[in-house]
């Protein structure tokens, strides 16, 4: 089977298969806070760290379908503060209920019965039960290309958000020898369509040693 993106119908696919290729995906639970502090959490699944040196993150909102950004975008544009929130599978509802579309305004975190806590270096709340967070300040905005392929799934471009890391909060139950205990907490991760995936079984495999 071969198509061209955005073509996957004419290959008898219903949905473009990119999100289940490209699996699993972290989350990026985004807060952010707009200049009349409205405050937002959405989560994404285009989104990963970049760099550890400098410490870099970036996630990707996709077309809104009018001409005004998402809130997340709006916010952080109009702030240059964000915060990524990991998701635990306990917190798994409560992310989902964060992705409806609800009016600019309308706080994310009480729709999902959330408490927020203050971060240090970024006036944008987290997720207080989040098993680790990161502040970010926005370092640069990314207009992607439009695709050359257009369909109804792709009338337009989306957007990259790149920021840099300057703050981390960790839970301390996750901590264990010096490092962080994944299957502790469990993080979920986009697969395609409306799957996700649980963490919970780890492995270790060394690098083959230097000859």
């Amino acid at each position: 089977m071969y198509f061209r993106p955005g073509l996957h119908k004419e290959a008898g696919l219903a949905f473009s298969p990119i999100k289940a290729i490209v699996s699993p995906r972290p989350i990026g639970w985004i807060s952010s806070c707009g200049k009349d502090g409205s405050i937002n959490l959405a989560p994404y699944s285009y989104f990963n760290a970049i760099s550890e040196l400098p410490p870099m993150v970036m996630f990707s909102s996709a077309p809104s379908g009018n001409a005004q950004h998402k809130d997340s975008l709006r916010n952080v544009i109009e702030t240059e503060e964000f915060v990524v929130n990991i998701v635990s599978a306990a917190l798994g509802d409560a992310m989902n209920i964060t992705s409806a579309g609800l009016a600019y305004g309308q706080n994310e975190f009480t729709a999902a019965g959330l408490e927020m806590a203050d971060c240090n270096t970024v006036k944008v709340p987290r997720v207080a039960a989040a098993p680790a967070a990161l502040e970010c300040k926005l370092w640069k905005v990314i207009e992607l290309p439009k695709p050359e392929t257009v369909s109804a799934e792709t009338s337009g471009a989306g957007v990259m958000v790149i920021g840099i890391i300057t703050g981390i909060h960790i839970a301390d139950e996750t901590v264990k020898d010096g490092k962080i205990d994944v299957t502790s907490y469990q993080p979920l991760a986009r697969l395609g369509y409306m799957d996700y995936a649980r963490i919970d079984d780890v492995f270790a495999m060394p690098r083959p040693a230097v000859k």
